[in-house]
Parts: C-alpha cells; structure tokens; sequence
C-alpha cells in the first residue's frame, strides 16, 4: 500500500491556523457560536480548533461531541454491529450558530446523519460546515462544507487517512489505496 502525503505537519498547522482565523472572521468572538465535532474523527478537529481558537481569542470556546451512529442510513446493513461513541452536549445550541466538524467530506452521508442527531438536541439559528479534507466529486447528498481545509480529488478505489500527533505520532493527511484484503 503506497502512501502520498497531501498534509504534511507543517502544513497541517496552518491549515488549522488557517480554518481558525476564517472561524473568527464569520463568528467574531464566538459569544453566540458553538463548535459540536462529529464522533469519531471530528472530535480531535475540534480539539485541535479550540485550542488554537483560545490562544487567539484568550477565551474559552464552547465545544461539544455529537455520536451519529443510529441516525445512520447503513447502520442496520453492518454485519457486525455498530458501537457507539460518547455524545458530550452539556450546553443549549437553541439559537446558537452551530460548526459541525468532521475531518473528511465524501459522500455527505455523515453530515446528514449529523443534522438529523443535532436536531434532537434543539433549533440552532444556524448551522455550517468544517470539513479538514474534502474529497470533491463523489457527493451522494448534496452537501457542501462552508470552511475546507483542504480539497483534493480522489479515485473511488482510494482512501484519505488524517493522522494525529496525540494518536499517531504526527499529524499529516495521506491518500493511499488499500490493499484487497483491508
């Protein structure tokens, strides 16, 4: 399995950097806004947004993890059953102007399962996108992220892996094709 690296560490910072600063110019002080990242790889984007959005703003930045896996359109269609993640919303988004995060976009079919689970937590004012890495052309639902970190075109057969310094060793982005087996 050859691996290409699209991200490397340099570049994933400021491509953090970068969706933060966007972030600030939409939401200024983030008083009304609240980041919500989509269990299980949108929470380490959300990790790594608050912190560097704290840093920045020198206040703290409401965040949340959302478990979409019974809002699912597959979840039944799994042989071998599905376990869910943690959702940690200890907060109103009644109102509030919600950033789903996740860290790849492909088909959209996350994102909806994602709208559908936020709705069962109240009425946002709003609700936007943030996506890492946007893999274009291959939507089933038409969805679109309002701030990307990335977007990089992709056969069917590959796949986009986001690798993270506090799980992997170093964060980076990397396309490969699996092997048959995987």
């Amino acid at each position: 399995m050859e691996k290409q690296v699209i991200l490397n560490s340099r570049h994933f910072e400021l491509t953090i950097k970068r969706l933060c600063h966007q972030l600030i110019e939409s939401h200024n002080d983030f008083s009304e806004s609240v980041l919500i990242g989509l269990q299980p790889r949108g929470v380490n984007v959300v990790s790594r947004l608050k912190k560097e959005l704290e840093q920045v703003l020198d206040h703290d930045v409401i965040c949340g993890n959302l478990d979409i896996t019974f809002y699912r359109d597959d979840f039944r269609r799994r042989e071998k059953p599905l376990i869910p993640s943690a959702t940690n919303i200890d907060f109103v988004i009644e109102g509030k102007k919600v950033i789903l995060v996740d860290d790849v976009l492909y088909t959209g079919r996350t994102i909806r399962s994602g709208l559908d689970a936020l709705l069962a937590f109240g009425r946002p004012q709003k609700v936007e996108l943030l996506t890492l890495i946007d893999r274009r052309f291959r939507r089933d639902l038409p969805i679109q992220a309002d701030y990307v970190g990335k977007s990089v075109d992709t056969l069917i057969s590959e796949r986009v892996l986001v690798e993270w310094k506090e799980i992997d060793g170093e964060d980076k982005v990397v396309l490969y094709t699996p092997d048959t087996n995987e």
